[in-house]
């Protein structure tokens, strides 16, 4: 502003230097002007109408005209740079409409002077500008902001990914130790009692030991393959144990002393993948339950039938159960273990079903799942 205020545009040639010098009242507001700009960014509204104010009293004052009227384009700028688009509008046509008024109608030019012309020029430009800078700075932070929600849920989705697989997991390795060592434990206890006497029945307990020790390792490898990495030759690729392999589930109850009977409704070979697997483990689990709590004169009772876009599967059993009091309720677990029945709720849930496992009426216990099916139109039960 200083050195503007020393030249002179209508030289015979051009503008021309040193024919003109701002007096001290142009040098103070000057000076007033620029030091008022230092507070712009604390109080944009306040510094603009400051530095207008001092523009106004240089074009009221007459005399050589200095450019006092830069701080407020500077201020202008400010103020459209840090509010919205319609306040900045509102404020940058206040201030082009008063300071060019002003210059034009009581200035000592004329009001159709370049200078009158170039306040209303870079009032415009200023506002334009402070405008474009705020947009530009708005479409940068939601771009950042975007990126790192994406980055968070991103990071959210893979341990929530990451915890349902666990769950998953312990889900079926449960399922599976559960069964077979219960088994096991039983044929080796019945292995130990008649050895001495009927080494052929012992004999025949143990030759169930080895089917069920071989069957846990085998599903055991099967459930551990999943943590392999795709493409990995070793990775197991036998399908998911399902309602097919339920004759051979229920004909290792029997093997081990449980007569169970079963009664398998026309419920179809096109189950969905996830289906089939919780029916399966939810009766294993379910008379892996009978056979460890229901005591030795226990028999159990599978049902699984269609019963329209639901699959419905039930396990009962006549056993007291060591842990039943005198009312016939059985407590769930009586040996401090742990997770059958909370696993099979969760994949009951997982599915969209319920799930109930309570003491019957008169004795023994049931367990109780509704299995939605998708249907082949495409709906969800």
């Amino acid at each position: 502003m200083v050195v503007g205020s020393f030249a002179e545009p209508y030289g015979e040639h051009g503008p021309t230097w040193g024919t003109r010098a701002p007096d001290l009242t142009s040098l103070l507001l000057m000076a007033l002007g620029a030091l008022a700009l230092v507070l712009r960014r604390r109080a944009p509204r306040t510094v603009l109408a400051a530095t207008c104010a001092a523009s106004l009293t240089e074009l009221l004052t007459g005399g050589p005209r200095a450019p006092v009227v830069m701080c407020a384009v500077i201020a202008l700028f400010t103020v459209a740079a840090t509010t919205d688009r319609s306040t900045t509008w509102r404020i940058g046509l206040v201030t082009m409409a008063g300071l060019t008024g002003v210059a034009m109608l009581s200035g000592p030019l004329p009001w159709y002077a370049q200078e009158n012309i170039g306040i209303f020029a870079w009032t415009g430009m200023a506002a334009a500008a402070g405008d474009a800078v705020r947009s530009r700075r708005a479409f940068v932070d939601a771009i950042r902001e975007r990126a790192e929600r994406a980055e968070r849920t991103r990071e959210e989705e893979a341990r929530r990914r990451v915890a349902e697989e666990r769950l998953r997991i312990a889900r079926d390795l449960h399922d599976v130790v559960a069964h077979h060592i219960a088994l096991v434990n039983v044929q080796a206890g019945v292995a130990a009692h008649v050895m001495d006497k009927r080494p052929d029945q012992a004999k025949e307990a143990l030759a169930h030991v080895r089917d069920a020790s071989r069957s846990a390792l085998g599903e055991l490898r099967a459930t551990v393959g999943l943590l392999r990495q795709t493409g990995d030759p070793e990775a197991p690729t036998e399908p998911a144990p399902g309602l097919h392999r339920l004759d051979e589930l229920v004909e290792t109850f029997r093997n081990a002393g449980l007569p169970v009977e079963v009664a398998l409704g026309q419920v179809g070979l096109d189950l969905p993948a996830a289906v089939d697997l919780a029916a399966f483990r939810i009766i294993q689990e379910a008379l892996t339950n009978v056979q460890k709590h229901a005591g030795r004169d226990a028999t159990a009772e599978v049902s699984v039938v269609r019963v329209g876009p639901n699959v419905e599967v039930t396990v009962i059993d006549d056993g007291p159960g060591p842990g039943e009091d005198a009312d016939g309720a059985r407590e769930p677990n009586t040996d401090g273990g742990g997770h059958g029945l909370l696993g099979m709720r969760e994949r009951v849930t997982a599915l969209g079903g319920s799930c109930t496992a309570a003491p019957r009426y008169g004795g023994g216990f049931r367990v109780h799942a509704i299995l939605p099916v998708t249907t082949a139109e495409g709906g969800t039960a």
